[in-house]
């Protein structure tokens, strides 16, 4: 866990060029407590303890500003800046090395208990309020720009802007 910790401290001293310290991010970054939190409830959301994962979420959530919920699959080094406003639902699938930014919605698309949510392979950058909606996959080193909003695939080390979200060259 400790080791973990540490991973996802560097990995965010390493993104953010406003960082002065690592130190300063462990102790001052709420995207990233949001992140440790998670990997809590997650674990707990996994061995049967829902309502318990639920509860502390919404703790997390009002902490920091930033809802995960515990259902959600987050991978590793995953960075949020700013945090304030991502929602990240239930059947989210968040692999390495991700970094998005404030605001961003990676929301469902129907009421049916199914996958219904984004999945983002490694490497994908998500811009400051961006909204991914439904099962749909960001390939890997994709980015998708601020304010955008993506109900449909994107290809690997492609980027998307606009509403709809289309490629860019």
């Amino acid at each position: 866990m400790i080791r973990q910790m540490r991973e996802d401290t560097r990995a965010m001293c390493d993104r953010d060029p406003a960082a002065t310290g690592c130190l300063e991010v462990a102790l001052c970054y709420s995207g990233l407590h949001a992140v440790w939190a998670h990997r809590l409830t997650h674990r707990l959301w996994n061995t049967g303890f829902e309502l318990l994962a639920r509860v502390l979420a919404q703790f997390v959530r009002f902490l920091t500003g930033v809802e995960i919920h515990p259902g959600a699959s987050v991978g590793r080094r995953l960075t949020i800046d700013h945090g304030m406003g991502v929602v990240i639902g239930e059947t989210a699938d968040i692999g390495d090395d991700v970094h998005m930014y404030h605001g961003v919605t990676l929301g469902g698309d129907t009421n049916e208990p199914v996958k219904r949510h984004p999945t983002l392979e490694d490497g994908v950058q998500i811009g400051a309020n961006a909204t991914l909606l439904g099962d749909i996959t960001i390939g890997e080193n994709a980015a998708v720009g601020a304010g955008s909003v993506v109900t449909g695939d994107v290809e690997s080390e492609t980027t998307v802007v606009g509403v709809p979200a289309e490629p860019v060259e």
